[in-house]
């Protein structure tokens, strides 16, 4: 699809920043599942605002100042399903060097396409099934007990066939992309958007995250305007394509 992004990973600079997926979960883990005080303490002293966020943005259970926080933190996840879960994303994610890996490519590829874009610390959590990737304070936060698979039994009692498509391992490179991207170039907030509007825009992300990837992990009739439009206006940058609002230029006609 449309000019490939050239990349040498072994040059010096940003391209060759290898990332490494901070494992919180393992810490958060070993407190959910034996109550270890020590294993609290180091989630507050050491991931101050991943425990926030994960305590008040994802869980939604109070505040982390509340005196009872660590008490309801803990009681939230020993329903048996929440428990179940947690070892699954244990055995799972033992290693994640495959992640670690596709990430720093992928991130490579986009910061030279675009240099200005930082790249985020990246870490992994498990939630309750409600969100997949936490974009915030220059951080991406994975919540790993919503990549267990297309197969998962948990899964086929509540998720349909095509939700259930991308809740595999090989989605959370992608997604962390498209979601990183999608709070650096939001959608145009001046105006109300059509909804053929609102999926051009995320054609245009989803196009540039299938660059970085390099391979067509999003496919759509969107991805394939944005992708023609590419190809007609080589002059067009990928900055230049994020920043752009003008969502009539892409449209399907």
């Amino acid at each position: 699809m449309g000019c490939e992004w050239n990349l040498k990973l072994d040059v010096a600079g940003k391209s060759s920043s290898a990332i490494r997926v901070e494992r919180y979960d393992r810490i958060e883990s070993l407190y959910l599942t034996t109550g270890d005080f020590s294993a609290l303490k180091h989630m507050n002293i050491d991931y101050p605002i991943q425990t926030r966020t994960l305590i008040e943005d994802v869980l939604k259970i109070g505040r982390v100042n509340d005196p009872q926080i660590n008490s309801k933190f803990l009681n939230f996840y020993q329903d048996t399903v929440l428990q179940s879960l947690i070892r699954d994303v244990e055995y799972q994610y033992a290693n994640m060097d495959d992640v670690d890996r596709d990430l720093t490519e992928a991130f490579a590829r986009l910061t030279d396409a675009v240099p200005d874009i930082e790249i985020p610390l990246v870490y992994a959590q498990i939630g309750s099934l409600d969100q997949s990737i936490i974009v915030g304070n220059n951080t991406l936060g994975i919540c790993l007990d919503k990549y267990l698979g297309f197969e998962y039994p948990l899964y086929l009692k509540f998720y349909s066939v095509s939700q259930r498509r991308s809740m595999i391992r090989s989605m959370i490179v992608p997604d962390c992309l498209m979601f990183y991207l999608l709070s650096l170039y939001p959608m145009a907030y001046d105006r109300e958007l059509s909804q053929p509007e609102r999926d051009i825009h995320m054609g245009k992300i989803q196009w540039v995250v299938n660059k970085a990837m390099h391979k067509p992990v999003f496919f759509n009739k969107y991805v394939t305007s944005v992708d023609k439009y590419m190809k007609s206006n080589k002059h067009v940058g990928v900055e230049k394509l994020l920043k752009n609002n003008d969502y009539s230029v892409f449209l399907v006609r």
